[in-house]
């Protein structure tokens, strides 16, 4: 008599999507829910609500193209949009990306500043080091398992909500009422938490950690090879990505409420970095909740740097038809490991350069803004077209949540615009 598979439990079930929405939750996007919530109080909490369904169906399209066809995203829109505008928008990916590492070095090394009373640059480089020490030379399934585990550390976040006095129908006001966008500022900083939130670099990511999953389990095939694998995988799939939007949610949720609930309430309306906020904090919640703010600010830089650096790496590669795996040696995909050194090395350059970094993060905002568009439809087209999809298109609650994402980021990215222009 056989004997019935046992079924992984949730966590072991959680893996691409989890980490990639924890690597949402980056210093950088820190920044800005501690902005909406200091500036704004609890009047953008509902940009959180509206979010998650748009994070959902965009990243389970990310997950459902890599593990159907078995190749990353880059590789599946060279087939949609023409090589050159691909090129132009993984360069673009590339640049974001560096800047994006550049700006959550630098707050990790003040964080960690702030903690010790020793100077930051050291930090900073040596966040940086550790980082690419661990893609370089950690493989590529514990490596995951790592990541998967960091993940926890987000949690402090919420540690800092319960240390707070609320009121809690001021919160739920908050995430039902649109009333607040009418602010002066307020457009625009709806703007910036939408480009953190729904970020190119997550895309490439989580398509690639399907891949990865294919082609490190001897027992996985790409599902228009192994249709019979679909039902199980779709499952793990959306438990995944459901449960990692949820968390990158939630997180940005308790940020949002935290500082609103302390900063906002006691006028200190002008936070420019993570670190800025942690420091806030400490006056006004005392130092337990200062300690956690800013210990969540290394662990999520020590979860995001490798996403962004891993994320352009895929991207390049796939493009240029180079080995790229995490579970290779630097030796056998020297061009792969090559990107992540090139964009971990810029990054922490821009630490030391005299360039404002958050000028720099600014822009970073922009160019993902402006390439989000175009990548999000050319996956919409992925995913519903026959050739490449195989009996997998993407079903149609998918296909309208995806085409609702690109049409709000087309919004938010003229919104953008406008604000730019009209100063």
């Amino acid at each position: 008599m056989a004997v019935p598979k046992k079924q992984p439990g949730l966590f072991a079930q959680l893996g691409p999507g989890l980490i990639t929405g924890a690597a949402d939750d980056d210093p950088s996007g820190i920044a800005t829910y501690s902005q909406a919530g200091a500036q704004f109080g609890f009047g953008l909490l509902w940009t959180m609500v509206l979010t998650y369904p748009l994070m959902c169906a965009v990243q389970l399209t990310s997950a459902h193209i890599g593990r159907v066809t078995g190749r990353g995203l880059a590789a599946n829109l060279k087939d949609v949009w023409p090589g050159g505008l691909v090129g132009v928008l993984v360069a673009l990916l590339f640049v974001a990306n560096a800047i994006n590492i550049g700006a959550d070095l630098s707050a990790m090394g003040a964080a960690a500043k702030l903690v010790t009373g020793v100077g930051g640059h050291g930090f900073t480089l040596g966040f940086a080091a550790l980082s690419l020490l661990l893609q370089l030379f950690v493989p590529y399934h514990r490596y995951a398992r790592l990541l998967k585990w960091l993940t926890l550390v987000l949690f402090a976040y919420v540690a800092v909500v319960f240390m707070t006095h609320l009121d809690w129908a001021e919160v739920g006001n908050g995430m039902v009422s649109f009333g607040t966008v009418a602010a002066a500022g307020a457009a625009t900083m709806v703007v910036a938490i939408f480009g953190t939130t729904i970020s190119p670099y997550l895309f490439f990511w989580q398509s690639a950690q399907e891949v990865e999953e294919v082609d490190n389990n001897p027992e996985a095939e790409p599902l228009e090879r192994a249709p019979q694998q679909a039902r199980a995988e779709f499952r793990r799939i959306r438990i995944d990505t459901f449960a990692g939007m949820a968390l990158s949610n939630l997180i940005a949720l308790a940020i949002m409420i935290s500082t609103a609930a302390t900063l906002h309430a006691a006028g200190k309306t002008q936070i420019s970095t993570a670190a800025d906020a942690a420091e806030a904090l400490r006056p006004v919640a005392g130092d337990f909740a200062f300690w956690l703010f800013a210990i969540g600010i290394v662990g999520t830089g020590l979860l995001a740097i490798p996403v962004l650096a891993g994320s352009a790496a895929y991207a390049v590669s796939e493009l240029r038809g180079w080995k790229c795996s995490l579970e290779s040696k630097p030796w056998q995909a020297p061009a792969f490991y090559g990107v992540i050194g090139a964009a971990t090395a810029v990054g922490l350059a821009l630490d030391w350069s005299p360039i404002d970094p958050i000028k720099a993060l600014f822009w970073s905002a922009v160019i993902n803004g402006v390439i989000s568009v175009p990548i999000m439809a050319g996956m919409m087209v992925v995913a519903r077209r026959r050739s490449q999809m195989g009996h997998f298109t993407v079903p149609m609650a998918m296909k309208l949540f995806g085409w609702l994402a690109v049409g709000v980021m087309a919004v938010a990215v003229a919104a953008m615009g406008v604000t730019m222009v009209t100063g």
